[in-house]
C-alpha cells in the first residue's frame, strides 16, 4: 500500500515586523476607543516607513484618543528604542489623518446589520492540542520565542524585526516530521564575522539552541531536519528602515498559515460590528467546537453577509470527508446552536472589550490568552447531544 507524502510550509513574523507594528498601532487605537466608548465605530489603518508613522481611517466616538501617545507607547513596547534598530519611538514623525465614519454605513449597522458585505472563514483541525495546523502553530511559537529571548536579554544581539518559517512533512495527511526550520532575525552588527557579510556560526548555534530546540518537539526533529538561520548572511538593517508596513498585510499569518482559505478582509483596526473581524472569530469558534466535539477531524466554516442585514446570506460547513455526520447536518446544527447575527456574535464572544492589541501579533487563533473567547469549547455537549 503506497503512502502519500508531501511538504507544507507556514510562516510567522515577530511583533517588530513593520506590518505587525501597524496592526498593533491600529488595534491599540481601537482598544482605547472601546475602553471609553463601547459603542464607538473604528476602521483604523496605519502605514509605517523610514522615520514616519501615518494613521488614517474612520472613527466615530465620544472618546478622546491620544493617537501620538499610543503610537509611541506601542513602538517603545515592541523595542524600537534606539537608532541602532533603524527606528526610534521618541524621534519618529507621526501623521494623524483620521476622519469619521460615513452615515450611510451607520444607518444599516445601528439597527443590528452587518458592517460590511463579505465572506469569512473559520478552520480547525486535530493536528495540535490547540486544534490548529501544525506548521503555523510552530511558526508562531518560534516568533514568540524570538521576542522572549530578545526581551529577556538571553540573546541581546537580536532586534525587534524577525520572521520564522516551518516546513512539515506529512504522511497520509498527518504530520510526520519537521523538514525545515527558517529563522530570519534582525540583529546588531557585533555578531558579524570578519567578512562583515554574515553572522558567526556561534550566533547561529545560539539561536538554534535558545529558540528552535525549546519550541519544536524533539520527536519531530531528525538528522535530516534543516536549520536555516539568516540565510542571506546578515539582517542588520531591519524594521521600518528596510521595509514599509501596513495594517492588514499579514492575513495568512493572522489566520491558518495557508492551510485554509481566507475571507475577504483583514482584522486589525476594525471594531466588531465589522463582520470581517467578528464573524471570522465566530467561524473559528464554530469550527473548533465541531472538531473538539469529535464530530469531525477537520472543519472549515464559511459565513457570508450583506451590509446592513443581520442574518448571514450563507452558512457552510465542510469537513473534507472527516465528518461523522453529513456536512448538511452539521450546518443545521450550526444554525441552531450559534447566533450568527452581528449583535449575537458580539454578545456571545464578548467583543466590546479592549482586547484587540494582543491579537495583533502571533496569530488570532490557537491561543489560550484570556481575551480570546472564540477559542472556548463550551458547545461540545450540546452539539454531541443533538448530532
Amino acid at each position: 500500500m503506497s503512502t502519500d507524502k508531501y511538504l507544507f510550509t507556514s510562516e510567522s513574523v515577530t511583533e517588530g515586523h513593520p506590518d505587525k507594528v501597524c496592526d498593533q498601532i491600529s488595534d491599540a487605537i481601537l482598544d482605547d476607543v472601546l475602553r471609553q466608548d463601547p459603542n464607538g465605530r473604528v476602521a483604523c489603518e496605519t502605514f509605517i516607513t523610514v522615520g514616519l508613522v501615518i494613521v488614517g481611517g474612520e472613527i466615530t466616538t465620544n472618546a478622546y484618543v491620544d493617537v501620538n501617545g499610543l503610537t509611541r507607547d506601542i513602538l517603545k513596547r515592541i523595542g524600537y528604542t534606539d537608532s541602532k534598530y533603524g527606528f526610534n519611538y521618541k524621534t519618529c514623525g507621526i501623521l494623524n489623518s483620521i476622519g469619521s465614519q460615513s452615515p450611510d454605513i451607520a444607518q444599516g449597522v445601528d439597527t443590528g446589520g452587518a458592517g460590511d458585505q463579505g465572506l469569512m472563514i473559520g478552520y480547525a483541525i486535530n493536528q495540535t492540542k490547540e486544534l490548529m495546523p501544525m506548521p503555523i502553530s510552530l511558526a508562531h511559537k518560534l516568533s514568540i520565542k524570538l521576542s522572549e529571548v530578545r526581551k529577556a536579554g538571553i540573546l541581546p544581539f537580536l532586534g525587534p524585526d524577525g520572521k520564522t518559517q516551518v516546513t512539515v512533512e506529512f504522511v497520509d495527511g498527518r504530520p510526520s516530521r519537521v523538514d525545515t526550520v527558517l529563522i530570519s532575525s534582525q540583529h546588531t552588527a557585533d555578531i558579524l564575522d570578519n567578512t562583515g557579510k554574515k553572522i558567526t556560526q556561534t550566533a547561529k548555534d545560539e539561536i538554534i539552541q535558545e529558540v528552535v530546540l525549546p519550541v519544536i518537539p524533539r520527536e519531530m526533529l531528525d538528522r535530516n531536519t534543516k536549520y536555516l538561520v539568516n540565510p542571506t548572511g546578515k539582517f542588520v538593517i531591519g524594521g521600518p528602515q528596510s521595509d514599509t508596513g501596513m495594517t492588514g498585510r499579514k492575513i495568512i499569518v493572522d489566520t491558518y498559515g495557508g492551510s485554509a482559505p481566507h475571507g475577504g478582509g483583514a482584522f486589525s483596526g476594525k471594531d466588531p460590528t465589522k463582520v470581517d473581524r467578528s464573524a471570522t472569530y465566530m467561524a473559528r469558534y464554530i469550527a473548533k467546537n465541531l472538531v473538539a466535539a469529535g464530530l469531525c477531524a477537520e472543519c472549515m466554516v464559511q459565513l457570508a453577509y450583506a451590509i446592513g442585514i443581520p442574518e448571514p446570506v450563507s452558512v457552510m460547513v465542510f469537513t473534507n470527508g472527516t465528518g461523522l455526520v453529513p456536512n448538511s447536518r452539521l450546518t443545521e446544527l450550526v444554525r441552531k446552536h450559534f447566533d450568527l447575527k452581528p449583535r449575537g456574535i458580539i454578545r456571545e464572544l464578548d467583543l466590546l472589550r479592549p482586547i484587540y492589541c494582543e491579537t495583533a501579533a502571533y496569530g488570532h487563533f490557537g491561543r489560550e490568552d484570556k481575551g480570546f473567547t472564540w477559542e472556548k469549547t463550551d458547545k461540545i455537549d450540546a452539539l454531541i447531544k443533538d448530532a
